[in-house]
């Protein structure tokens, strides 16, 4: 009776398959993650440099022949950089984002227009301007030619065809959190089912007897681990994720069947790596007590290059922002006095590296004694201790910016995790998994958590901060600093703090 209940379920999810797929009939391809970005940017990368070739054609006399561009490489090569400059700031790369052809056009559009118009303010690296025409071209062309690729993109790309289909080992708690995460409310809008990952879940495979032919998170567990191996040759599966919490848990006949599965060259994923890739958290409540799991770094030749190089632009990036600072001061000082007179300045204990304190300094954006008769509580959205001129200095992040001096004094970095104040380290050190992991590098200005979170004012905000946080501390790269400095910008210019 069983087997015939699971033949019945798998023909009909088999079924739904083949009518999602009915649209396009294309050749199965799987893009991973990775993959896609490459296509997008590589793509991108393309028209951009034809519309610049098209508006050269078209409009004035400077397009050498053919056999002579390459000495004119510099630029198409200043144009790439360009690009990918602005193309950080509006994250253009979020497949989430890619996958709706809706925020994928407006926000390629948008980048188009300013990285368009950025390039033709440089001077000696792009061709000489012989009229307005060229340049009007070049950034009508750069905006139609991209925007219509990311439309295609996003109705075409996310098909079936396009997708790696997966099966999760495990129903539990791990295995829900990550259907939910491939399956979040905003996602399936505007033809992105799984945030445009490009991962279709086709359902659980669990050996808890209770679960059989249950609907977990929208998904129908098939079958036990006797029936990995043909679940995955009858559905076609491209990936088996294993989410179970506590690897050595891990039955001998389930481990048999993941060895089965290898042999047959399908890869094997663990919940938490899909969850880091496709999320950019790490997954704190699923890493048990692995602690290179949850924020591990060797300390190799490269962790320490990347440690030299970033105290080199801490210092001169403070440099140049203390500068910014005594330009800022007066500005500051005269709108405190007239909207709420009291100190210039802010000074708070944090917790930095190591667990150490220090006294970290802002703009004052608060009442005097703020704090007076409760003691520290988070700020709150539409937090009436804040004042009218300060509400301005937090939606602009002017208050952050003495912070340099912290900075310079080598207490904090430019980038990495936001120091938390003493109280609340200890209350959340009890209460989340590897909290006191965030210690482990120099706090900073904005993070990785600050570019994808509003504050987090409560427990759960923590939670997921922490999530965002730890991410940095196991990735932690040039790439990724520049990358969060950029987004730092579009957040500071789209008045997005509180």
């Amino acid at each position: 009776m069983n087997s015939l209940k699971e033949t019945s379920s798998l023909s009909s999810l088999e079924s739904k398959t083949q009518k999602r797929s009915s649209r396009y009939q294309l050749p199965s391809l799987g893009l991973r993650r990775s993959e896609r970005q490459i296509l997008l940017f590589v793509v991108d990368l393309l028209l951009l440099n034809t519309a610049l070739v098209l508006s050269l054609a078209l409009r004035t006399n400077l397009l050498p022949p053919v056999a002579d561009l390459p000495a004119y490489s510099k630029w198409f090569l200043t144009l790439s950089v360009v690009w990918l400059a602005v193309a950080a700031v509006f994250d253009v790369y979020n497949l989430a984002r890619a996958a709706s052809s809706t925020h994928s056009a407006a926000a390629v559009s948008l980048a188009a227009v300013v990285a368009s118009l950025t390039y033709l303010a440089i001077p000696w690296f792009t061709p000489t301007q012989q009229n307005r025409t060229q340049g009007f071209l070049f950034v009508l062309a750069a905006v139609a030619l991209l925007a219509t690729w990311r439309v295609l993109y996003a109705r075409l790309f996310v098909q079936p065809a396009f997708q790696r289909r997966a099966l999760v080992v495990g129903a539990g708690s791990s295995g829900r959190d990550l259907a939910q995460a491939l399956q979040d409310p905003w996602a399936v809008q505007d033809a992105n089912p799984f945030r445009g990952t490009g991962h279709i879940l086709v359902g659980f495979v669990d050996d808890n007897h209770a679960l059989q032919e249950a609907i977990v998170a929208d998904l129908p567990v098939l079958g036990t681990s006797e029936a990995l191996l043909p679940l995955v040759n009858r559905l076609a599966v491209d990936e088996v994720i294993i989410a179970i919490t506590h690897p050595h848990s891990i039955q001998p006949a389930l481990f048999e069947a993941l060895l089965d599965c290898r042999e047959q060259g399908v890869p094997i994923t663990t919940m938490t790596t899909i969850y880091e890739r496709l999320t950019g958290r790490v997954a704190i409540e699923h890493a048990s007590r692995n602690l290179e799991l949850a924020a591990g770094q060797d300390e190799t030749l490269f962790r320490r290059f990347h440690d030299s190089v970033k105290r080199l632009g801490d210092l001169a990036g403070a440099a140049l922002g203390s500068l910014v600072l005594l330009l800022f001061i007066p500005l500051v000082a005269l709108g405190n006095a007239l909207a709420s007179p009291g100190p210039l300045f802010f000074r708070q204990q944090r917790v930095g590296r190591g667990g150490q304190p220090f006294m970290v300094i802002k703009f004052r954006s608060m009442i005097p004694n703020a704090e007076k008769g409760h003691g520290a509580i988070w700020a709150r959205r539409n937090d009436e201790r804040i004042t009218p001129f300060g509400r301005l200095l937090r939606k602009t992040h002017l208050d952050e910016l003495p912070q340099v001096l912290n900075v310079l004094r080598g207490e904090m970095s430019l980038v990495g995790p936001r120091p938390e104040r003493p109280e609340f380290v200890q209350t959340l050190s009890q209460s989340i998994p590897f909290y006191r992991a965030r210690h482990c590098v120099r706090p900073g200005i904005t993070g990785w958590a600050q570019i994808h979170q509003d504050y987090g004012d409560s427990l759960a905000g923590a939670k997921e901060k922490l999530e965002y946080d730890l991410f940095y501390v196991k990735h932690a790269n040039l790439y990724l600093d520049t990358l969060i400095l950029l987004r730092t910008v579009s957040k500071v210019l789209g008045l997005r703090g509180r």
